[in-house]
């Protein structure tokens, strides 16, 4: 039974996303996730992109 919980709690640890990793940002909410926000043109000054949000042409982007 021990075996068991060393194992799910290896499965949790290792199965997070790890959050300073941004390359696989491509829809709204996992923009979101990543304290993002969805720009239709492109970043404001004073943001960076982090991803797409998934539309052609919007940008998820969050403060610098």
């Amino acid at each position: 039974m021990k075996i068991l919980h060393f194992l799910l709690a290896f499965l949790v640890v290792f199965l997070l996303p790890v959050p300073g990793f941004t390359a696989g940002i491509g829809n709204p909410i996992s923009c979101a996730r990543n304290r993002g926000v969805c720009i239709p043109i492109g970043c404001l000054p004073g943001m960076k992109q982090i991803g797409t949000c998934g539309l052609p042409g919007t940008k998820c982007c969050r403060k610098k």
